[in-house]
């Protein structure tokens, strides 16, 4: 994807977030009250801007009691019963920070997670530098495909690597780097708090 057709694809996004807003009645304090940001922040994102992340998306999906496909495509999930998506294909998500998010299973209707396969670049300024922490309600797993990975939960820095399976209340600081000079790969899962009792899935 370009860049003209990344900021046209942003742009787009940004008008169905205004749009849904306008719908709900919510005003902009509102949405940056439930985004975590200053009104300010909001307004930027909201017109296009500035880069939406994953977390902002999911989170102003929940606000207006849309799917995250809906939000992103202006198409509500069809498929009922199974769903397939083949290796390279799926719906992109192409920023938060560097990463790029490819959703597994966006289509699906009713479904009880979120799987995303993540690339993590590697990047050799942010080794020595604090690892952005990212919140959202619920809870995550985290399985590493390929490449190493420097994990941070609040204060606890662990490193893992292929095969390592994390799970954590993703309510919670939580964010990664690759490590050992190359790229990282993921397998996400993003369960959300409606499903979970705060010590499980109910």
């Amino acid at each position: 994807m370009d860049l003209g057709s990344a900021d046209e694809h942003r742009k787009e996004i940004a008008n169905r977030i205004r749009s849904l807003r306008e719908d709900n009645d919510l005003t902009i304090e509102d949405m940056a009250r439930a985004t975590g940001r200053s009104a300010e922040e909001y307004e930027k994102r909201e017109s296009g801007e500035m880069d939406l992340t994953f977390t902002f998306l999911y989170k102003c999906a929940k606000m207006f009691g849309v799917d995250i496909t809906e939000l992103m495509t202006g198409e509500s999930p069809h498929i009922k019963w199974y769903s397939i998506v083949r290796p390279e294909e799926g719906m992109h998500i192409d920023r938060h920070s560097d990463f790029e998010y490819l959703h597994k299973a966006p289509f699906f209707k009713g479904r009880l997670c979120e799987p995303f396969l993540v690339d993590v670049p590697y990047q050799e300024e942010s080794q020595n530098a604090p690892i952005h922490l990212s919140y959202h309600k619920g809870q995550e797993l985290d399985y590493v495909l390929k490449g190493h990975l420097r994990f941070a939960f609040e204060d606890h820095i662990e490193e893992v690597g292929p095969g390592d399976t994390l799970l954590y209340d993703s309510g919670r600081g939580h964010g990664i780097i690759a490590i050992g000079g190359e790229d990282a790969q993921i397998l996400a899962v993003v369960i959300p708090e409606a499903i979970t009792n705060g010590e499980g899935i109910i």
